[in-house]
Parts: structure tokens; C-alpha cells; sequence
């Protein structure tokens, strides 16, 4: 099991409809989730922040960057 982690909910996340810490079956299956999400993000939400998936063991963290 992987889980795909949003280092920082800024209130945009907490808005939409993404949820933390969700469990995939296979890391490879977490990290397209993550990089969907990510760019998602990136394309949508209100351009404060950039999203980046990044791996981390056996989990795939969203970090989160000051724009």
C-alpha cells in the first residue's frame, strides 16, 4: 500500500473535493494519482502555491511552495 500525502492543506485544498492521505494498492498507482493531482492543482487552484509529487519511501508526498 502507498499513500498519496498533501504536505500542507492550504485553503484551497481544503476547499475542493481532494482528501489527505488516501491508500493506493501500488506505488506506481499513488504516484500517477499524485502527479494528476498536482497538476491539477497547479492549473486550478489560486496560483499561491506550486505542487510538486514527490516520493518519499513508499509514499508519494504533494509538497507545497510559496508562489
Amino acid at each position: 500500500m502507498s499513500r498519496v500525502i498533501i504536505e500542507k492543506e492550504c485553503g484551497c485544498f481544503k476547499r475542493s473535493d481532494y482528501q489527505n492521505n488516501v491508500e493506493y494498492a501500488t506505488k506506481e498507482e499513488a504516484l500517477t494519482q499524485a502527479l494528476e493531482i498536482a497538476k491539477d492543482m497547479n492549473d486550478v487552484f489560486c496560483k499561491k502555491h506550486v505542487f510538486q509529487a514527490v516520493e518519499n519511501g513508499d509514499d508519494i508526498v504533494i509538497k507545497v511552495d510559496m508562489n
